[in-house]
């Protein structure tokens, strides 16, 4: 893989942003940063009492902030959550500071990986499936639209993505 200086993973949730992200860093031997953490530890709470609280609003201007700032950050892996894509300012900043990989997983993929994780507010409403389903068909084409590079994350390890986007990328 080429001189990659900063790479942004965008996808839905349940495609393994953080964890291959951490894989892909160790084997760049580039620091490892994840958005909503970074959200968390300045807030001092988790996301879903951000959402509770602020509302999806809120947790999206923090999000753009923090966009703002991490997409700056040199020799740096950037796993982001799921709904970065909808703000404008937030597809620019990662189109234009950096490589972005979209890390794609099927509705089937996203539901088993997510089945039970109580951090993850906006399925905490209503039927997941249904809520998983709208997220995508809204989403998915704003990660194509900003993706310099996309792989497929189904019925494959994080470890093995990883190991294919290493050897697939310039």
């Amino acid at each position: 893989m080429g001189d990659y200086n900063r790479v942004f993973l965008v996808g839905p949730m349940g495609a393994g942003k953080t964890t291959i992200g951490k894989i892909l860093a160790r084997a760049l031997k580039l620091g490892f940063a994840d958005t909503d953490s970074e959200i968390e530890e300045r807030t001092g709470a988790d996301i879903p009492w951000i959402f509770d609280v602020e509302g999806e609003e809120g947790f999206r201007d923090r999000e753009e902030q923090v966009i703002e700032e991490m997409t700056r950050l040199d020799h740096t892996v950037l796993a982001t959550g799921g709904g970065v894509v909808m703000r404008e300012a937030n597809r620019r900043a990662l189109a234009d500071r950096g490589f972005v990989i979209y890390l794609h997983a099927t509705l089937e993929e996203q539901l088993r990986r997510t089945r039970g994780d109580r951090n993850r507010p906006l399925l905490n409403r209503g039927n997941p499936e249904q809520v998983l389903r709208d997220l995508f068909a809204l989403r998915d084409p704003l990660y194509r639209e900003i993706a310099d590079h996309i792989i497929d994350t189904d019925s494959s390890s994080p470890k093995v993505i990883a190991q294919r986007l290493l050897a697939q990328l310039p």
